[in-house]
């Protein structure tokens, strides 16, 4: 499926260096492997199309649904009516993680309340 069937706009993008930062990070030191701006540009390609096939067909399940608002369940439908349902537990693990990291940053900025 291109972005055309979606009517997605040309200009949707991931930012390189965040990209670039990510597969350095995979890539181990010692290795002496490299990144290419080719292979970057076309993994960036993939990420956006990969995005945008669960995207719309997370859609199409809230839909059906009748919800106005695509939810987690739906992208994990999503996901498995996609073929990809051997990595659904593993992202849910990390969504739940994140979930647990945000309610620990809420609570570190959360204002002292002050004592008069």
């Amino acid at each position: 499926m291109s972005d055309r069937e979606f009517g997605a706009n040309d200009d949707l993008s991931l930012p390189k260096a965040t990209v670039q930062k990510i597969v350095t990070e995979i890539l181990p030191p010692s290795s002496g492997l490299s990144f290419g701006k080719d292979a970057r540009d076309l993994l960036i390609e993939c990420c956006v199309e990969f995005i945008t096939l669960i995207s719309s067909e997370a859609n199409e399940i809230s839909e059906k649904e009748a919800k106005k608002t695509i939810a987690c369940e739906h992208i994990t439908k999503a996901l498995e009516q996609l073929g990809f349902g051997e990595y659904v537990v593993d992202i849910l693990d990390v969504a739940n993680e994140h979930k647990e990291a945000l309610k620990v940053l809420s609570l570190m900025r959360k204002p002292e309340e002050s004592e008069c």
